[in-house]
Formats: structure tokens, sequence, C-alpha cells
């Protein structure tokens, strides 16, 4: 599926998660706000960055401590497989690679998922938590985060979210 926008209509309609929630898609249009914005500074892989945003929370069961939503939304991507074949194998296993791992890792070598983790802990701010520069990968997100001035996000508008 290479529309974006019709993948994301199934995500929304698949969800567990409370789309209203802190964790819910006003969310995941950020963290891909955040991620393209990251991701030239690496050579990190656009598209993988926008399909990591909007399937990384998807299978959230609550807002509270919830480790294994990480694992259920790689899952979750593994079950449409189908419409994600416009990625290659290995595109496909980064996009796994960081599902699974936002929840339970902090750094990494891979620039794609440095810039996936780095771009939903940049909005940590929504749920009253100030970011530290030691939970990031990207030299560009540490500044940000380190000088405490996300404006730079601002240059980059997150995709409308109408459900």
């Amino acid at each position: 599926m290479n529309d974006i926008d019709a993948l994301l209509s199934r995500v929304i309609q698949d969800s567990t998660a409370d789309l209203r929630s802190v964790h819910g898609p006003r969310h995941w249009a950020r963290v891909e706000r955040n991620g393209l914005f990251l991701a030239p500074s690496v050579g990190a892989n656009q598209r993988v960055v926008s399909l990591f945003a909007y399937l990384h929370d998807c299978r959230r069961l609550n807002d509270g401590f919830d480790p294994g939503h990480g694992p259920r939304a790689a899952r979750y991507a593994d079950s449409i497989r189908e419409d994600l074949s416009d990625l290659t194998d290995a595109e496909f296993e980064t996009l796994i690679e960081a599902c699974e791992g936002h929840t339970r890792h902090t750094r990494t070598e891979d620039p794609t998922i440095a810039v996936c983790w780095d771009a939903d802990r940049l909005d940590l701010a929504r749920v009253g938590i100030r970011p530290r520069p030691r939970f990031f990968n990207t030299a560009m997100a540490v500044s940000m985060v380190t000088e405490r001035d996300l404006s730079p996000l601002d240059s980059v508008e997150p995709r409308p979210m109408a459900y």
C-alpha cells in the first residue's frame, strides 16, 4: 500500500488504543513530524519513519504502563505485511525492530531506528515528562533537548488527523 493515508485509516480502524488518548493519532502525527524533521540529519529512511509513527502505539491497551505494546505493534505490522508491500524486506525488518524496541531500548546504531525512537521521545512533554539527552540517539535531538528548545520542530506541520 503506497498511500499512507489509506494505511492510516486501516490502522485507526484496527487500533486497540483509545483514539483520543495521549498515545493516539494526534501523537502519531507529531511523531511523524518529528521523525521527518530528524531523518535528513542522519540519512534515515523516511518511509520507515512515517510507518513507525503510525504503528508504534496502535496496539496500546492503556495510557499507563503497557510494556507489551511495542511487540504487539510489531506483530500487527507483520499481520498487515501485504499492505506494506512497497517496503523491501530489510526496510520491513527495520520497522519491526523499531516498533518492538521502542519500549525496551534506548540506544541503537541504526540511523532509521534512532530517528524513530527519538521522534517518539521528543513528544514526551505531552505527558508532563521533560526529555533527557541521555535517552536520545541523534545529535540533532540531543541538541534540542539539551538546549530545551524544541521550536525547530514547528517548521514542519503534522499530518492532519481526521477520524
